[in-house]
């Protein structure tokens, strides 16, 4: 078999539904032999950065890899930047690279740079195929390694040559593996430090909505009434309408529920990721006593040193917890979390009946949104301001409905990501929101989208300027440098693009226009003037809470 077919085999039998990229000559031959396929569809992206967001994004959905496509050189520089926000963001990936022919690899030669060494830093594994009878190896160790705890990216070159030439080896088979549990001792230590703690608090990361956990640490939160405190990527692991949801934390500076980590006396993580928010924010002091609970032994870190941890399958873990539960008499003080919750909650109420006209206030866009969108339905967040904002006030029923890139924290992800999280679900309303800023990053998938007739919902938040980069200079020096830009006319790039357009004048009308939108088939551009004057107004209130008792 030719080696590109035998590789496009070998992608079959791992269950890869999608290719996201932007061929070059050095990917020929895996192109013919991509189109021959029956259950890989490839999707032309408008760039390699949108290809691989929209990988990302797959990813985070299903839990499967889908794969992005550059070639040599600029193809490849051009993946980089999603292929990084994947990788530390925990998202599955396959990234798949030419190259130019061996018998010019070692000299200097037209586009040819070493890509591996390139991608090392920022995958989980990164190779070159050498021998067309090695395919199905590299294959298969690539996809077991983005799939396994914690996911992310994996790379993989074909050089144009190797690519032509004949392989005699075949497909091999993905065998499932059960992940490794927690050691009963360690489960039972566990849950005697959590039997003897008074005020409990949980902070659950995005482990959380993997691998069934949310599912477990649900039942283990209707048992307990223990307070769970999300990380962004967290969101939705227990649903926000339940008394122990103490909603978000992640901001840098003091927010009402931290208020609940305060005062606890034992803080259980569970799916935590460092790589979100880091412990000396919420433990200043070190002197928490921490449980860690994950599918891998924590980080080594000053302000994150656990006595106690459990390591294994997250899933199964809360279940052992479960069933020492309902063994056991459990009684905690919950008092201070109920606070918490109930400060917290007017905080997302606040302005949700504003009706400023020209100026709108992002805690009023959030409210209308929230109402909008089923408990189903997929939010995805771009990076700036409003991130912030949706990370504080858009709270959710279900795990994978609020999409943040807050790892690596990429800006340009939230529209190429829209468009993949309506090929996975072209059932549930889809909304992205994004700054002005970020979304002329990858404006041109607006084609992509309007190509697929995704039917998304992109809202840009207008402010004329990088918006979250002037709030932050502010709070440091008092003033911020240059940050302004022009933008297009709004109406006419989404009706050069093929989009539905609109513009929204007053909070009176943006309810109505968002619900026009999302009912609209096809892509829809909403674009809203935003009040980051609100920016300045929280720092000045987070700086003054305190704390309810």
């Amino acid at each position: 078999m030719k080696a590109s077919d035998l590789f496009v085999k070998c992608l079959e039998s791992e269950g890869i539904e999608y290719i996201f990229g932007v061929p070059g000559e050095e990917n020929a031959d895996f192109m013919i032999s991509l189109e021959e396929s029956s259950s890989i569809q490839f999707i032309l992206t408008r760039h390699e950065q949108g290809a691989a967001f929209m990988a990302e994004v797959y990813g985070r959905l299903t839990g499967n890899p889908a794969g992005c496509l550059g070639t040599l050189g600029p193809g490849a520089t051009n993946l980089i930047t999603g292929v990084a926000d994947s990788n530390m963001d925990r998202s599955p990936m396959l990234v798949i690279t030419g190259q130019g022919a061996s018998t010019r690899q070692h000299k200097e030669s037209h586009q040819v740079m070493d890509v591996v060494a390139m991608f090392e830093p920022v995958t989980k594994w990164a190779h070159s195929i050498l021998h067309p009878n090695s395919i199905p190896e590299v294959t298969r160790k690539a996809i077991r390694l983005a799939r396994m705890e914690k996911p992310g990216a994996c790379h993989i070159e074909l050089a144009e040559d190797i690519a032509k030439m004949e392989a005699d080896t075949e497909v091999l088979m993905p065998q499932r593996y059960r992940r490794p549990v927690a050691d009963d001792k360690i489960v039972d230590r566990a849950f005697e430090k959590i039997s003897k703690a008074r005020r409990p608090i949980i902070i659950a990361g995005n482990g959380c909505i993997r691998k069934r956990a949310s599912k477990q640490l649900r039942r283990f939160c209707d048992k307990t009434g223990i307070g769970v405190i999300s990380t962004f990527m967290a969101k939705g692991c227990v649903d926000m309408d339940e008394p122990y949801c103490l909603y978000t934390i992640g901001l840098q500076a003091k927010d009402v529920v931290a208020c609940a980590v305060e005062a606890s006396d034992l803080v259980i993580t569970i799916g935590y990721d460092m790589v979100e928010y880091h412990p000396y924010l919420w433990n200043p002091d070190g002197d928490k006593d921490v449980i860690h609970i994950d599918f891998l032994p924590a980080e080594i870190d000053a302000d994150y040193h656990p006595e106690t941890e459990v390591v294994g399958d997250l899933a199964h873990t809360l279940w052992m917890l479960n069933e020492r539960v309902d063994r056991a008499e459990l009684s905690f003080d919950l008092g201070q979390q109920a606070a918490t919750r109930k400060d917290m909650t007017a905080e997302l109420e606040r302005y949700k009946d504003d009706d400023s006209e020209d100026l709108i206030k992002p805690q009023k866009v959030l409210w209308d949104v929230r109402q909008a969108m089923g408990p189903q339905d997929i939010l995805l967040s771009d990076v700036g301001a409003h991130k912030m904002w949706i990370a504080r006030h858009y709270q959710c029923h279900e795990p994978n409905t609020c999409l943040i890139p807050n790892g690596f924290c990429s800006m340009g992800f939230a529209l190429p990501g829209a468009i993949a999280a309506a090929l996975v679900h072209p059932e549930q309303k889809i909304m992205a929101i994004c700054g002005d800023a970020g979304f002329m990053m990858n404006v041109q998938e607006m084609e992509t989208a309007h190509r697929l007739k995704s039917d998304i919902v992109v809202m840009v938040w207008e402010d004329h300027s990088y918006g979250l980069i002037v709030w932050k200079q502010q709070n440091q020096f008092g003033r911020h440098t240059e940050l302004s830009f022009g933008n297009p006319d709004w109406l006419q790039l989404a009706s050069a693009f093929g989009w539905y357009g609109h513009l929204v004048g007053k909070s009176s009308e943006l309810r109505a226009i968002v619900d026009q939108a999302l009912e609209e088939e096809g892509p829809s551009l909403v674009v809203v003037p935003i009040d980051y004057a609100e920016n300045m107004s929280l720092t000045e209130r987070l700086g003054n809470i305190s704390c309810p008792i």
